[in-house]
C-alpha cells in the first residue's frame, strides 16, 4: 500500500510541473502561431502543382 501511495504522489508532481510548464509556456506558443501565419506558413498545407 505504501508504495502505492508514493507512486500516486510522484505522479501528481510530475503531472503538476508538466501542467504549470504548459501554463508557463502557452503564451509563447501562441505568439509563434501568430508569427507562422503572418509568415504563411500553414499547418498542413501543400504549394499547389
Amino acid at each position: 500500500m505504501t508504495a502505492r501511495r508514493i507512486l500516486m504522489a510522484e505522479a501528481v508532481l510530475v503531472g503538476g510541473a508538466l501542467l504549470a510548464l504548459m501554463v508557463k509556456e502557452f503564451p509563447g506558443a501562441v505568439r509563434e502561431v501568430r508569427i507562422w501565419r503572418m509568415a504563411g506558413f500553414h499547418v498542413g498545407s501543400r504549394h499547389p502543382r
